[in-house]
């Protein structure tokens, strides 16, 4: 396997640049999400590491060589589509021997590693079959054993999984995550579904307008979002944002933001001593995730619930806060429309961002 560096890439299409200066660097071994709506450039960025765009400026290394200006069959890569693109008149044996069949590897060989790839995704008894008579599941699991055959340097998956149906997505979403460990293979993978990227990825890029918005750790990601944008965008749902102020006195922090029912005061909150000095008693944009609520009737943000929604596990509750709708998820509950109560915050996860810029304080 091995390492991926993005050094400063930038593609424009005459005077429209869809890549402004894109940094990344994945280990060997690392499993790669480019996480963004369409439209955002993440594509274009999988088909310039693939060779398939040519690139305007900067450089892509692939185990530390520039393969700017390598044909795709010179950098050892092997690509998984949204379409599967599997010939329809061969068996599954014949679609995933191709590629090697190509490349004038012998027959036992390929026989043996068509076997081995088989066994690896469960598809031993449909060797035989005509993509015909697969599944979309079955199906993708065909394009995957013919990129494992392979023995790549680099694994490319362009949304494998959008055109299955809800369960195969879970189920497929496993047998990648299982690929990945026993392969310990270096993949990036493009989506737009930010379930996936936070349930596969090692590292995560959260990208908007060619732009890398965010490039961490999952976690990181989600816990501590580099801007309002990242925050909105992973999550479901998504973090809430509150305009409010800081309030900073003798050393402790709290933020405070106006409710229908009078101001919702959050103490305990942590700040660095550049952002106490810089915003405190200014304007703050405060980010709550739902699940950090919790009901507590004794104090915290009191609330006027406009709407409830069970969902089984836990109960979505739906509030006005800061002159913007809030939700907050509990425990089952029973809760009615028009109730007044008190919600608490876990301080220790609220982040603050810039009301100017957006981007995170501390």
């Amino acid at each position: 396997m091995a390492t991926l560096d993005i050094n400063g890439v930038r593609k424009a299409y005459g005077k429209h640049e869809v890549l402004k200066e894109v940094n990344i660097s994945v280990g060997d071994g690392e499993f790669l999400v480019l996480l963004g709506p369409s439209g955002c450039g993440k594509s274009t960025l999988l088909n310039i590491i693939a060779g398939l765009e040519d690139i305007t400026g900067g450089e892509v290394l692939i185990g530390g060589r520039v393969v700017n200006d390598l044909p795709p069959k010179d950098r050892d890569i092997a690509m998984v589509f949204q379409s599967y693109a599997l010939y329809p008149t061969m068996t599954v044996r014949q679609n995933i021997e191709f590629g090697m069949k190509i490349r004038g590897i012998a027959a036992e060989e390929r026989a043996k590693a068509t076997e081995a790839a088989a066994e690896m995704l469960q598809m031993t008894g449909l060797l035989n079959r005509k993509p015909s008579q697969l599944s979309g599941g079955q199906r993708q699991r065909v394009a995957m054993g013919r990129a494992i055959v392979r023995h790549p340097e680099l694994f490319l998956f362009d949304e494998p999984l959008s055109n299955l149906d809800a369960k195969l997505r879970v189920d497929m979403r496993t047998e990648i995550k299982r690929l990945h460990q026993r392969l310990g293979a270096t993949i990036v993978y493009v989506t737009h579904d930010q379930i996936e990227a936070m349930t596969l990825a090692t590292k995560v890029a959260v990208m908007k307008d060619g732009i890398v918005q965010h490039f961490g750790p999952p976690q990181e990601v989600y816990d501590r979002p580099a801007n309002t944008y990242v925050a909105r965008f992973v999550g479901s749902p998504a973090m809430n944002i509150i305009p409010g102020r800081l309030n900073v006195s003798g050393g402790q922090a709290s933020v405070a933001f106006d409710t229908p029912l009078g101001e919702a005061r959050v103490t305990d909150v942590t700040v660095s001593s550049e952002t106490a000095e810089r915003f405190g008693g200014r304007d703050v944009l405060v980010g709550i995730r739902p699940e950090h609520f919790s009901h507590d009737t004794a104090g915290g943000v009191p609330v006027s619930v406009d709407v409830v929604e069970p969902t089984g596990p836990d109960t979505l509750v739906i509030f006005s806060a800061g002159g913007t709708e809030v939700v907050a998820r509990l425990e089952p509950m029973d809760i009615v429309v028009g109730a007044q109560t008190r919600f608490g915050v876990k301080a220790e996860k609220v982040v603050l961002f810039d009301p100017q810029t957006e981007t995170r304080l501390d």
